[in-house]
């Protein structure tokens, strides 16, 4: 009776085991203005056909980390997996209150989304910790990746030994120079792309079913 009761639950431990999989959170982190929420509402549109959030040129539009549950991507090699994609806050070194002035702010809305941004970064930092499985580390491929943030990032993703997969965004702009990125990056993959465009994007869900699996 014993073993019959013993057979039963493992036969249950595997039926749970096989049909609820743990899904990987897979986070989309890199410095304000990259273009996360732009990525982050294209694969949620492009495969689910909802969005994710609002963009803005203004720096720190996104001020928490919103999650969208069990988005299943397919690559054409056969590869698929299925994945809650976290789009988090733009994390920087230092935010002032001073630099959302010129985009027209009062001084006391500003001052609010400083603060709100600051609180931002730090739960960023707190699901990297604790609770994210895979990165994408978005970059402007416009501006330098040498910065003191990227460096920092990077090397925090290395050390919790994550899976990362590297975006050179913004390719459609004249002045892009992702080369600039996988010569700062050589030891991880390093996907070109136009987030508004769409550019390489079949190229980044392949290098994704491909890393987080």
């Amino acid at each position: 009776m014993n073993f019959l009761i013993r057979a039963k639950l493992t036969v249950s431990n595997l039926f749970h085991a096989f049909f609820h999989k743990k899904k990987s959170k897979i986070g989309i982190y890199g410095p304000p203005n990259a273009g996360k929420t732009t990525l982050a509402n294209r694969i949620v549109r492009d495969w689910t056909g909802d969005a994710i959030g609002p963009v803005s040129e203004i720096p720190h539009e996104t001020r928490r980390a919103r999650r969208k549950e069990n988005i299943t991507i397919s690559g054409s090699n056969g590869n698929s997996i299925t994945i809650d994609i976290v789009d988090t806050p733009g994390v920087t070194t230092k935010i002032d209150y001073n630099e959302f002035l010129e985009y027209g702010l009062e001084k006391d809305e500003a001052v609010i989304r400083a603060r709100e941004a600051t609180e931002g970064v730090a739960e960023a930092m707190h699901w990297l910790r604790d609770d994210i499985d895979g990165v994408i580390y978005m970059l402007d491929s416009t501006q330098d990746p040498f910065m003191q943030v990227n460096i920092m990032m990077i090397g925090i993703i290395e050390s919790r030994k994550l899976p990362v997969v590297i975006v050179a965004n913004k390719i459609d702009l004249p002045d892009a120079a992702p080369q600039r990125i996988r010569s700062a990056f050589p030891q991880h993959p390093v996907v070109p792309i136009s987030g508004m465009e769409g550019d390489n994007i079949e190229m980044l869900y392949e290098k994704m079913a491909e890393t987080f699996r």
